[in-house]
């Protein structure tokens, strides 16, 4: 495959807009702290200090716009920032959004989790690095523990781990062809579970790029716990 211009645009989606029902706080999980900075200001400041990131889109609930565009975009100083949107009623329609707004010179998206603060920013240069080559890379760790199909309250089967990974943020593509991987399933009403599986479907490869187990996502109180201790260790 012919290399793409090494000077292409590339353009950070950061998807910050979910409601956080597992975490009862009168935040939602995204502004809330770990360390001394919310969640959502660890994860964009990885983007921000990131060389080959030209521009971030921020995705928001509309319910919050107000509050992130003071109290994070504002005040710790993002220059690269370029838009905060509203996000849609699912993540998958947050995506489509931020697609559809990206600068029309954009050639690669790196889309992200905003509630995953602990990246190691060399796996966002790796991807973009790898999507040059091809169109779809997903960073994604192999399963640590057994896997067992369950059906009716009963083991049915037990998968074997060897094959198993589990898929992680950043998710690096070219754009035109994750674009066009949104629109069908919007065309046909599928809802995947990533933004990979949608290109899945149109029969394009996806090459894994090995992340690290810190990288988690935060999901419930005990990921906080978590994420606080391995950002003490860090800074140790």
């Amino acid at each position: 495959m012919e290399q793409m211009d090494e000077k292409m645009k590339v353009t950070a989606i950061i998807v910050a807009a979910g409601k956080s029902k597992r975490i009862k706080d009168k935040l939602p999980k995204q502004f809330l702290k770990i360390g001394e900075k919310p969640v959502l200001v660890h994860t964009l400041e990885s983007f921000e200090k990131c060389k080959e990131i030209d521009e971030i889109i921020l995705v928001i609930s509309e319910d919050w716009l107000t509050y992130c565009s003071t109290e994070v975009v504002d005040k710790y100083e993002f220059k690269k920032i370029k838009r905060v949107i509203s996000g849609g009623e699912k993540r998958q329609d947050s995506v489509y959004k931020a697609l559809v707004a990206v600068p029309n010179n954009t050639s690669i998206v790196v889309i992200h989790d905003g509630v995953r603060p602990l990246l190691n920013p060399s796996k966002i240069t790796e991807s973009i690095k790898m999507c040059k080559e091809c169109k779809a890379v997903i960073l994604a760790v192999p399963v640590k523990e057994t896997v067992k199909r369950i059906e009716d309250g009963s083991v049915h089967t037990t998968l074997n781990r060897e094959r198993l990974w589990t898929a992680q943020t950043p998710q690096t593509f070219d754009y035109e062809t994750l674009l066009d991987a949104f629109e069908k399933a919007k065309a046909d009403g599928f809802t995947g579970t990533d933004d990979a599986s949608l290109v899945e479907r149109l029969g394009i490869e996806v090459k894994i790029l090995e992340g690290d187990y810190y990288n988690i996502k935060i999901t419930t109180p005990e990921d906080l716990i978590l994420a606080e201790e391995i950002l003490k260790k860090r800074n140790n």
